[in-house]
């Protein structure tokens, strides 16, 4: 059986048939580490996998439909795809302090709890730990509301050899890594969060997945760029990518969950939640993004933008006022700033209105981020009527070109169904009024 020695880079993950003392992919110094790998171990691995494997003809396989466990959260199960499914791998990313694992720890708590579908299913959850004690984990389990659970077990380890046994010891419904940079082998060269490590610690893990049928949930750090560590290595290996984010006022108490991946349903779908003290809330009413107060007043203006399939009602907020810089200020939270940019040019071209030398503030309320161009409308209007000092009582749903021209947008029907819904009367579209100087002229 032949042996042969393989260099990998600590920090990026190269590899190389020889040692550098400086990396040629990552130019780190002094971070190659000799693996030893068997040539003749992995070539006959492969020929037993293509022996003991044929091809079969796409009719002959059955189509089964994947019985799925709910999460306990509607909006989790929204993005998920209508809940978990049974051997799936999905990981968890976002900034540190944003709430995964409180997420998680409460999604173990509604699982373990839960009534089985199946009756031979258990409900046994294993919650793994590399960087808290278990004292911590139950402080912040107390804080949510478990207290007594049988069925919720608690691992602090960061060793992988240690984390499987104890999940073929227990046989878990729910396995929860936090975090997979936490967890080493001694097996592996390199350091804990390293991509060796990082690569082993997960193959590992999703290869027990699948082979028992048993759901995991890893939780991911992003890097100071605002990535997962090893992105393109991590979502290939998973079934699920999943980002927790705040929202663009990061003193908000919003927490907005996207799917970047999913093999088992729309990856367009969002969950929102809010923090709370006693853990995370789910917000299912589509204005929660909007003012409550039914008084209007100048420089504000509703819009619907989608999110997935959910419409959602959200407040947009114009300021403007006079500048005395040779370059007026332009603040934008919530929007992109050069969105706000150009549509200030095309009011002051098509519309008339002279706003440079005026700062303009826009704001999207409760720190909701808006990337669509469904809100063009409605950010004009918003800012015609600070500049007016009169209100618009109407929901804005309408892109808005360089010739000042109205456009159509995706799912309008649903976006103006949900207004009316809520008992939105005046909502102006496209096809209300053609261009942005009719609609200047009718207030």
């Amino acid at each position: 059986m032949a042996v042969r020695s393989q260099f990998i880079c600590s920090s990026c993950g190269y590899e190389s048939s020889k040692w550098y003392g400086r990396c040629p992919s990552c130019q780190s110094w002094n971070t190659f580490s000799e693996f030893k790998a068997q040539d003749s171990l992995r070539k006959s691995q492969a020929l037993d996998i293509a022996s003991s494997t044929e091809p079969t003809q796409i009719g002959r396989i059955k189509s089964e439909a994947a019985s799925r466990i709910s999460t306990g959260f509607w909006e989790l199960d929204r993005v998920l795809g209508g809940g978990i499914v049974p051997g799936s791998a999905v990981l968890l990313s976002g900034d540190p302090g944003v709430g995964k694992s409180t997420l998680l720890l409460e999604l173990a708590r509604n699982v373990s709890r839960a009534k089985s579908q199946k009756p031979t299913a258990n409900s046994k959850v294993l919650y793994v730990s590399g960087e808290e004690s278990e004292g911590q984990i139950k402080i912040r389990a107390e804080r949510i509301g478990i207290k007594e659970n049988d069925n919720l077990f608690i691992f602090s380890n960061g060793n992988l050899e240690h984390v499987v046994s104890a999940v073929e010891k227990i046989k878990p419904s729910l396995l929860i890594i936090d975090s997979i940079q936490a967890i080493t082998s001694a097996d592996i060269p390199g350091f804990a969060g390293s991509l060796p490590q990082i690569r082993h610690a997960t193959a590992r893990i999703v290869s027990f997945a699948k082979k028992n049928n048993t759901p995991v949930f890893i939780i991911g750090h992003v890097t100071k760029e605002g990535e997962v560590a090893g992105p393109m290595l991590l979502s290939h290996m998973v079934d699920c990518v999943l980002y927790l984010e705040t929202s663009a006022s990061r003193d908000s108490g919003t927490r907005i969950l996207r799917a970047f991946k999913n093999r088992f349903g729309d990856s367009s779908e969002v969950g929102i939640f809010t923090m709370e003290g006693s853990g995370m809330a789910e917000v299912s009413d589509s204005s929660f993004f909007m003012e409550k107060s039914k008084k209007r007043v100048s420089g504000s203006c509703l819009t619907v933008v989608m999110e997935g399939t959910r419409p959602i009602i959200v407040e947009i907020q114009g300021l403007v006022v006079p500048s005395n810089l040779s370059y007026p200020r332009r603040v934008s939270n919530g929007i992109f700033e050069k969105r706000i940019e150009l549509l200030i040019a095309v009011m002051q071209k098509h519309a008339k209105i002279p706003l440079d030398r005026f700062d303009v503030y826009v704001n999207v309320v409760s720190g909701l981020r808006i990337s669509e161009t469904s809100s063009d409308l409605a950010v004009c209007l918003a800012l015609i009527s600070s500049f007016k000092n009169r209100p618009v009582n109407a929901v804005a749903i309408s892109e808005i070109g360089l010739l000042g021209e109205l456009k159509s947008v995706l799912n309008e029907k649903a976006r103006v169904k949900e207004a009316k819904k809520l008992g939105f009367k005046n909502i102006i579209t496209h096809s209300k009024y053609g261009y942005l100087g009719d609609i200047i002229r009718s207030l």
